[in-house]
């Protein structure tokens, strides 16, 4: 009698997805999707984080009314995050998945504290990595990053479904890369074709762990892996998303942030980029 092969998703046991509304005209969330596809799949139980930007209190500078007009508008954003949480509520029983939702009404600050709190709390946080007036989607990846201890999944616009049949890992030889690889172990073994790509001069790479030594690592966890080392043809960010295309991944596994959070800032870096604009979900750790 055949064995089925074990889902290596089934380590995946609790998935938290946050989404903060922060205005009347707000999008659709990816990230919820996402992270429900990718609950199914896994069987794991889903949280729903379905915050709305207070603006009354604190941030109430941010608003052209008075407090009354902004505790209105304060009250609109409510209805549209619970909206936005009882329908996945919905949808995830339809789908067989457990869903727990919350609504919280935050000022900015907190917005970003709770949820990087409550990434503590779960195996890994699926985020919104869309263009937004405040850039509070870049705010809360960066500091559930560097205070979860967690891994984080940034969704871009449009991919609305987990997917992760074939995956690239980038491969700096760095502590950061190596923790992400090591925490993406669940997509990595799951997924049908895996690239650890280094972008480089041949005296970095050389400099560097090369991948060709980290690939045996990741053969050892049962996960099919190749290695591709790449000049460097001009930025780093935009030679990952190019072989994206061209391995034609569905997710994209790095280290975040391998300088100072200021430097990246000041300078610009491969994560901010990648943040900015990216053809897949990114699974970043720091």
């Amino acid at each position: 009698m055949s064995r089925s092969t074990p889902n290596p998703l089934t380590s995946i046991r609790d998935v938290l997805v946050g989404t903060a509304v922060e205005s009347e005209r707000e999008e659709s969330s990816a990230a919820i999707g996402y992270g429900l596809t990718l609950a199914k799949q896994a069987g794991a139980h889903l949280t729903v984080q379905s915050a709305s930007w207070r603006l009354s209190g604190d941030d109430s500078w941010l608003c052209e009314f008075d407090s009354i007009g902004a505790a209105a508008i304060d009250r609109r954003l409510d209805a549209l995050a619970r909206s936005m949480a009882d329908r996945t509520a919905g949808n995830a029983a339809q789908a067989g998945v457990i869903c727990t939702t919350e609504t919280p009404s935050l000022s900015y600050p907190e917005v970003v504290s709770r949820l990087a709190a409550r990434a503590r709390l779960h195996d890994l946080a699926i985020l919104d990595a869309g263009p937004r007036t405040y850039d509070l989607d870049r705010e809360i990846i960066e500091k559930t990053l560097f205070h979860s201890g967690r891994p984080v999944i940034a969704v871009p616009p449009g991919q609305t479904a987990f997917a992760a049949r074939r995956v690239i890992v980038a491969w700096d030889g760095s502590a950061q890369a190596a923790r992400a690889a090591n925490d993406a172990l669940p997509f990595l073994r799951a997924a049908e074709a895996v690239e650890i790509v280094s972008v480089g001069e041949d005296e970095e790479i050389e400099a560097s762990v090369p991948g060709a030594e980290f690939a045996p690592h990741l053969a050892r966890h049962g996960v099919s892996v190749s290695v591709n080392d790449l000049p460097a043809r001009g930025p780093v960010a935009e030679s990952l998303r190019a072989q994206a295309g061209l391995f034609r991944a569905d997710m994209i596994v790095m280290g975040a942030y391998r300088h100072s959070w200021t430097r990246e800032h000041l300078f610009g870096g491969v994560t901010l980029s990648l943040l900015r604009s990216s053809p897949v979900p990114l699974f970043l750790s720091h």
